[in-house]
């Protein structure tokens, strides 16, 4: 007997959204003024993004901040249907927020936040825990795993990592990555950049490029130095992104996978994408 829907049950619009309550207590913050402070948000996903955003009842945001767009970006959200232009003090951030037109989600409103830098507010946290790039999806595992696996890393045949020590790291829908600690790894072959990225699930990762002729792309190894808690046992190891490399585990050789970093890692390109 299939289980009873619950109040959590996803639930999908006419205009092809989904979405679903979330029991976490949301806050974002611009400057030192609280705009947002809602303990009854909603996780919304849109068909052309593959991570959630919130969207909150109107009673939980500042209103009296929040102008009518002077130039709104009509399109850029599934069905959008009114922006607004956020104002703090002397601070005017344009189309920061807006709402959607169906009428489960008519009386929330949902703010600029994923891969959207200078566009919202300056800071959101879960509970007590500051969020970045994008809420965390409730549908989505990423588990770490020390392991005793023998995981060797080339590059143009040359062995750059072997380790069996490594940590594994799982995360839902992508590949596997091998996390290795830094006496394993060839690092007098890199040369560390000035590029960071953050994860919502990880924390912020600092990176190093290949320094030899090899035809692979800028920013191929990175590294969480203070990874959030939920990862902690990848604290200071080195990945590589499978999808430029060659990884053998216990020795066999793994197909590089195709994933949605795929095509951003490339050798012209002049930053590398958010490692997974």
């Amino acid at each position: 007997m299939s289980p009873l829907p619950t109040e959590r049950s996803l639930r999908t619009t006419p205009e092809g959204l989904h979405w679903e309550p979330s029991e976490r207590w949301v806050r974002g913050v611009k400057g030192d003024v609280t705009v947002v402070d809602s303990r009854h948000p909603v996780l919304v996903w849109e068909p052309e993004l593959p991570v959630p955003q919130y969207a909150f009842p109107r009673a939980d945001v500042r209103e009296d901040l929040l102008r009518p767009a002077k130039n709104p970006h009509t399109g850029t959200h599934t069905g959008s249907q009114i922006f607004y232009d956020l104002e703090v003090g002397d601070e005017r951030v344009a189309n920061a927020a807006w709402t959607f037109p169906s009428a489960d989600l008519a009386d929330h409103i949902a703010f600029e936040w994923f891969r959207r830098p200078g566009r919202g507010l300056d800071h959101w946290y879960e509970e007590e825990e500051e969020i970045f790039i994008h809420p965390r999806d409730p549908h989505k595992r990423v588990d770490s795993m020390p392991s005793s696996r023998h995981v060797q890393v080339e590059i143009d045949g040359t062995l750059v990592a072997d380790t069996r020590r490594p940590v594994l790291l799982f995360e839902t829908a992508l590949p596997t990555r091998y996390y290795i600690p830094r006496q394993d790894v060839r690092l007098d072959l890199f040369t560390p950049t000035e590029h960071h990225t953050g994860c919502p699930y990880k924390g912020t990762a600092e990176y190093w490029s290949w320094r030899g002729d090899a035809d692979v792309p800028p920013n191929l190894v990175w590294s969480y130095p203070e990874p959030l808690p939920a990862v902690g046992p990848i604290r200071g190891l080195l990945a590589f992104f499978n999808e430029a490399v060659d990884i053998i585990v216990d020795g066999e050789r793994q197909e590089r996978p195709v994933t949605p970093f795929s095509a951003t890692l490339k050798p012209s390109s002049p930053r590398g994408p958010a490692p997974a």
